[in-house]
């Protein structure tokens, strides 16, 4: 990561982002850290009221924290309505993104009709195949690949080692981590008496604009029409998106998550880890999905969903599933039967 540490004083910040200063306005600060650890020029947050202990005995320079917390400190701080939310473009504003150092490393390859704008960096030992676009400001880090006719656009971030195969895209300003494989062929196979027979995949996927995808995560090509990860949508690491899914923007989905085919995910949503969604599901807008939920029909309703059940033999969890839909149903019975039978009793002694 290139650039200079940078620092500004607490004045500065609250004119940028605004919130009440209390204390020292000329105090300087250079790094972000924890309550717990932060030191002379670092600036902490406390979001959670679980810490107000460590907030009282921060070493921080200063502290950004909710007004119910204005008076548990007597350290500089920066009173906000969302400390979480302020201590992120505080942490953005320390550490800035790093931008392109244009050009091309000698041990690069790029093909000789691939379009990488002047301002772009393409890093060691990057393969840049034919026809690919490469816009203005993005950096390819090392040994990426690039695959035909990959197109990305603005002041994006490839980290180390991404692979984009052929005729997929990237919108502006997206974030993409190292070993993240974009365009694989979806898992499609069609079985002829003995042996299975390959599909061809011959989708692309199209990534929007403001998408930050985390490490390892795998997003699978179309079958036929394409797979869309829209506009600002944030994926953690190790995810598997299947062929043909559609995420819908500003949709943040946590590690381990497994999407089959043809998933519809709406905008607004929040997925937790480890979540499994069967294939053809369509989830609505602003949907919350607790961690190890297994999805395996459509969500029409906004809302927050949860579920673990344990596994057995199918056709018993088949069984099983359908009465414990029925759960609250049957407990409103049994209460009443209940309440009939103590009145029953009441009334013959």
């Amino acid at each position: 990561m290139n650039g200079s540490p940078v620092s500004y004083s607490l004045r500065e910040i609250v004119d940028l982002y605004g919130g009440e200063l209390v204390g020292d306005p000329q105090i300087r600060v250079s790094r972000v850290g924890t309550l717990e650890n932060a030191g002379e020029g670092s600036i902490a947050f406390l979001a959670n009221p679980r810490y107000l202990r460590q907030l009282s005995d921060t070493k921080a320079a200063a502290v950004i924290v909710a007004p119910a917390s204005r008076e548990g400190t007597r350290a500089a701080r920066i009173v906000h309505d969302n400390p979480y939310l302020y201590f992120a473009r505080v942490s953005a504003l320390l550490r800035p993104a790093p931008r392109a150092r244009p050009g091309v490393h000698p041990s690069a390859i790029v093909a000789g009709d691939a379009q990488v704008d002047p301002s772009a960096e393409i890093g060691a030992q990057s393969c840049i195949a034919a026809g690919v676009r490469v816009g203005g400001g993005t950096i390819v880090g090392p040994g990426s690949r690039l695959a035909e006719n990959v197109h990305i656009g603005r002041d994006c971030l490839l980290h180390a080692g991404v692979t984009m195969y052929s005729d997929c895209t990237l919108g502006d300003r997206v974030i993409v981590h190292s070993g993240v494989v974009i365009g694989a062929d979806g898992f499609g196979i069609a079985f002829d008496e003995d042996h299975w027979v390959k599909v061809p995949q011959i989708g692309r996927v199209r990534v929007g604009d403001d998408v930050e995808i985390g490490a390892n995560t795998t997003i699978d090509r179309g079958a036929i029409d394409d797979t869309v990860i829209e506009e600002g949508v944030k994926l953690d690491n190790q995810i598997q998106i299947a062929h043909n899914v559609r995420i819908g923007a500003h949709t943040a989905i946590a590690a381990c998550t497994g999407i089959a085919g043809s998933v519809q995910i709406g905008r607004y949503c929040r997925i937790g880890g480890a979540v499994g969604i069967a294939g053809h599901v369509n989830i609505c807008d602003r949907v919350e999905i607790s961690g190890h939920t297994s999805i395996t029909k459509s969500i029409d309703q906004p809302g927050v969903y949860s579920g673990v059940y344990p596994f057995e033999p199918n056709r018993q969890w088949r069984r099983n599933a359908a009465q414990v839909r029925h759960l609250a149903e049957i407990a409103r019975r049994v209460s009443a039967l209940e309440g009939e039978l103590a009145e029953l009793t009441r009334s013959r002694s």
